[in-house]
Order: C-alpha cells, then structure tokens, then sequence
C-alpha cells in the first residue's frame, strides 16, 4: 500500500490517498470504522473502485491515521464534511468526482453535494444514517449510553465486552463482521458523542441535490434505519433505493456501485 499524504485541518491531521489514472472517485467510511477496518470488514471492496479511476480514500478526522482532539463539537457532522471538501480543495480537481459514501459518508456525500454541487458527478450512498428521531427510546442514544458506559468501565474494559456483543441479525452467520472502534482510547466519548447529536442536512436541503444517486441500505440495524434510506430516495429526484436483506445481496454492492459509476 502506498505511503498516506497528510491535509491539516483545526484540530486535526487527515490521512488520505490518492493514486492511479482516470477519471476520480472517492471513498469515505462510517463511524467507528477506518479505511483498513472497512478492508477487514470484506463486505464492500474500497480498492475495487480504483479500478481504472483516480482513486481517494482517507480516514475522518480521529479515525484510523487521522488525528482528532478530544473535544465533542468537532465531532459533528458538519466538520466531517469540512475536512471533505478542503481535501477536494486540496487535490484541486480538473472534473467533477464519483463519491462513494457509507453511514457517516453517506452525510458528508450529502453535504458536501448540497455545499459544493460542481464538485460532484454521482452519488452512492451506504446505509445513511438514523436522523429526525425524538423520545428517549431514539435509536441515536446508543451513542450516549455508549459513553457513558465508557467513562464508567474504562475504555480499555468497554472494548473487552463489546468484542463479545451480539453482530446484527443480518450478520448473525458472518463471522467476519467486526466493528471493533479504530479511534484511539481517548477521542471514544468525544467521537460518540459528536455523532449522536448529528443530523441529516433539512429535507429542503436534500432535494435540492441533482446527481444521480445510487442508495443502498440493510435491514435490522436502528442505526441505519430503512426508513432513513426511503426519506432520502423521496428526496433526491434522480436516485434509485435497494435494500439488502442478506450478507450475499451485501456483497454484491461493490459491483452495483462500480456498475453505477460506469461511464
């Protein structure tokens, strides 16, 4: 694998890689995830998408090689996607880009498309996010009770008992599945916290994007709801919405994507 570049952004250093030939596409994971725990995860093939293409990928800030500061607000969406498109700055792009963007991807492709829609030729976005919820049973306190029993237990015991929870029914026969958190101890509650008091950008924000869309979710994860993945196919005029019920019908995203992004 080739040596990481290096974007510093307030408060953080992100990770990135950008190589081979063609037109670009780019790749951002999901909380708690990396580049290399989305490759170990094998459910979706990242360096598939190079392919014949100028490939990004990198790691959100406090994430994998990135490096954060332990501080809440830094954690909102809204920063995620900051560090976005100052890498796109960066790169500083001859053409718009395919974006390939999974949970909290998927906010940071919506964002950055509503920001800077130029930037952005087609969209695929991977199990979004849970967003609008009220109440206390919200599916997004997860990310709260989940600090807190960090800051009780320690993050180092926190880590021994979530390697043993229980996977996602749809996930009950892969043993592969793992998301053991690639955020270093001491960011965990900030990260956690910064995302469960996240939102989806408005309704009215949403509609306005115009690319083609590709939306693919999974079943039985209150964390990525169908419903969220619905609501954003009613929003976005020209987007397509398949929904997996299985770790076979998973696996054939990768070639759905690349399908999708074909010229």
């Amino acid at each position: 694998m080739a040596p990481d570049s290096y974007l510093i952004r307030p408060a953080a250093r992100i990770a990135y890689q950008f190589h081979g030939s063609g037109s670009p596409v780019g790749y951002a994971h999901g909380v708690p995830l990396s580049r290399a725990a989305v490759r170990r995860l094998g459910l979706f093939d990242i360096d598939a998408l190079g392919f014949g293409r100028r490939l990004l990928t990198y790691d959100q800030r406090g994430h994998g090689r990135s490096t954060g500061r332990p501080v809440t607000e830094d954690y909102r969406f809204e920063n995620f996607t900051a560090d976005l498109l100052a890498l796109l700055e960066e790169l500083d792009l001859d053409e718009p880009m395919d974006f390939v963007g999974s949970s909290l991807g998927a906010d940071c492709a919506l964002r950055a498309a509503i920001a800077e829609p130029h930037r952005f030729r087609r969209l695929a976005l991977l199990i979004p996010p849970a967003s609008g919820e009220t109440g206390p049973d919200r599916a997004t306190r997860w990310y709260f009770d989940t600090a807190e029993q960090i800051e009780e237990l320690g993050a180092a015991q926190w880590r021994r008992a979530a390697a043993h929870a229980e996977p996602l029914p749809i996930f009950a026969e892969y043993p592969q599945f793992d998301l053991t958190p690639d955020v270093a101890d001491e960011l965990l509650v900030s990260v956690l916290r910064g995302v469960g008091s996240s939102e989806l950008p408005p309704d009215e924000a949403i509609s306005t994007i115009h690319q083609p869309t590709l939306i693919l979710a999974w079943d039985t994860d209150p964390l990525h709801p169908v419903t969220t993945a619905e609501r954003l196919h009613e929003l976005i005029p020209a987007s397509t919405l398949q929904v997996a019920t299985s770790v076979n019908e998973i696996k054939t995203w990768t070639r759905r994507v690349t399908d999708f992004f074909a010229d």
